[in-house]
């Protein structure tokens, strides 16, 4: 009887230390697995805007209101010409109606000594993929005041546009993930461990922006991405 008690108990305390070594292992493994490093890899890439929007307004005034809109015809069609003969295509121009102030009218107040009763305004809008031409365009564009054409151009009305950014994305999201690894690799080694396999991902959001208030029509543009490993022993 006391014989069987006693291996009895040696095989209780013969399990209870597979188990607490079995468990201690466990424990350890689970914590060898949680040991992880998070980085962040940037990509960033110049490129040259490839489309232009260019709003161009121009004016007139005159106390009769058919003559009005009769020169502000004229000037529309001698800026198109201009435009067209500057290498801008027809369709790359839009046109919007005038808009007109008449100064008669005016309900918080009656201008009486204005010169002119009626003021025009109207625009015309370039869209072109030929930034290089809109550029040229934007320098010349005065020389229209020989026809007694006043315009205006507004900086902030400019827009440069990147519009291909799909075609760069899989190689900026390759190198931003390169970047990563190369940044979890070095710290894993000063760690004195061993990089894993990735945990868990994300990818930033792409984004456009001038590169200064210089130079509009060049990009910058960023994406970052990170990443989490496990770290090995």
């Amino acid at each position: 009887m006391k014989t069987n008690n006693i291996l009895m108990a040696l095989a209780i305390v013969l399990a209870s230390l597979i188990l607490a070594f079995g468990f201690n292992k466990a424990l350890s493994d689970f914590k060898t697995l949680e040991r992880s490093v998070s980085v962040k890899g940037l990509s960033q890439k110049e490129v040259k805007a490839d489309t232009l929007i260019l709003p161009i307004k121009f004016t007139r005034s005159n106390n009769n209101l058919t003559n009005l809109y009769e020169e502000l015809e004229q000037d529309k069609e001698n800026i198109i010409k201009f435009l067209k003969e500057q290498g801008i295509k027809e369709d790359e121009i839009s046109y919007n109606s005038p808009n007109i102030i008449d100064r008669l009218s005016n309900p918080y107040g009656n201008d009486t000594q204005a010169t002119y009763r009626y003021i025009g305004t109207a625009n015309l809008l370039i869209y072109t993929q030929n930034v290089k031409l809109g550029k040229s365009i934007l320098e010349k564009i005065s020389s229209l005041a020989k026809f007694g054409i006043v315009t205006k151009i507004d900086d902030y009305d400019i827009e440069y546009l990147y519009t291909k950014l799909n075609d760069i994305k899989p190689q900026m999201i390759e190198e931003a993930t390169l970047n990563a690894r190369n940044a979890a690799i070095k710290f894993a080694q000063d760690s004195n461990s061993h990089l894993g396999k990735i945990k868990k991902a994300s990818q930033g959001q792409f984004s456009i922006s001038n590169r200064d208030k210089n130079t509009p029509y060049i990009k910058t543009i960023r994406v970052v991405s990170t990443i989490e490993y496990y770290l090995q022993d």
